[in-house]
């Protein structure tokens, strides 16, 4: 899978993950939002209000998740600013 943010303003670098890694809250927290995304996402917005848009997935509805977002952004998850968090299964040598 790969993890990607996408907004008016510009895009995150891709974050990978590897296969068969379990994506619980923990490893979403460190490495796709603190190591990966949230970075890039702070340089692009810095000071506007942006979105950070999820689908379901038990990582990303987590309390852990949601407690981490609130404490470690400066912004809350309902401000729009169009950043939106795109995850797609990565299938031999494409994206699909």
């Amino acid at each position: 899978m790969v993890s990607v943010g996408v907004s008016r303003m510009g895009k995150t670098g891709v974050v990978f993950i590897d296969p068969g890694a379990k994506v619980n809250s923990s490893h979403y927290c460190n490495i796709v939002l603190e190591k990966g995304l949230l970075p890039d996402v702070r340089a692009i917005c810095r000071h506007y209000k942006w979105t950070l848009q999820q689908d379901g997935a038990p990582a990303h509805i987590a309390r852990t998740t949601m407690d981490s977002l609130k404490k470690n952004t400066s912004t809350s998850l309902n401000f729009a600013c169009g950043l939106q968090i795109a995850l797609k299964e990565r299938k031999g040598s494409g994206l699909v």
